[in-house]
């Protein structure tokens, strides 16, 4: 996993070095996320991803995919919004309805309601792709939990690509340090 990731990062992530107790769970997690991730547009999958980690108040996972929205679609400063209240960051209603369902999904999936399949149809999204945000928020409980409930911190290669000051502001649980631990 080590040699994996310096190949594809450059440095060991923080959740290899927690995944590497159990490297068998972590292929497992590889292969589910890819096959949700694959049928999905990236802006559609990482505005799914940080509302259901922002709800989940995962840290790690908001910073992670907050650096993936702010390198490709938004400035770090929208990001910081995007984690703490979505309905503010001036997002078209159909972004809105998929990361209110994901959130929804993430904290009370048992009352998701046939209305907010609807809404989401009436926005324009077939049954498959509701499905895959469904999937998205779903598979974000089980790697967001699981880095959180073993207290794994954001790398500091976020502090690079973001500034300290917005990795700070898009802690939405467990804190972690102003200057986290440089590159290896």
């Amino acid at each position: 996993m080590y040699d994996e990731d310096l190949a594809s990062l450059g440095y060991i992530a923080n959740y290899s070095r927690l995944f590497s107790l159990r490297p068998e769970v972590y292929r497992a997690w590889k292969t589910l996320i890819g096959a949700v991730r694959g049928n999905m547009r990236l802006r559609r999958y990482e505005l799914a991803t940080i509302a259901a980690a922002a709800a989940l108040r995962c840290s790690y996972c908001v910073v992670a995919h907050g650096a993936v929205l702010a390198s490709n679609f938004f400035t770090p400063e929208q990001v910081v919004v995007l984690a703490h209240d979505f309905h503010e960051a001036g997002l078209e209603p159909v972004d809105v309805a998929i990361m209110e369902v994901a959130q929804k999904v993430a904290l009370r999936a048992h009352e998701i309601t046939e209305e907010d399949v609807d809404r989401l149809r009436g926005l324009g999204l077939s049954d498959t792709e509701i499905f895959d945000v469904v999937l998205v928020a779903a598979a974000r409980a089980f790697f967001s939990k699981s880095l959180d409930a073993m207290a794994a911190e954001p790398d500091g290669v976020y502090a690079e690509k973001l500034g300290a000051e917005v990795v700070t502001e898009l802690a939405v649980g467990r804190p972690f340090p102003l200057a986290m631990r440089p590159l290896e």
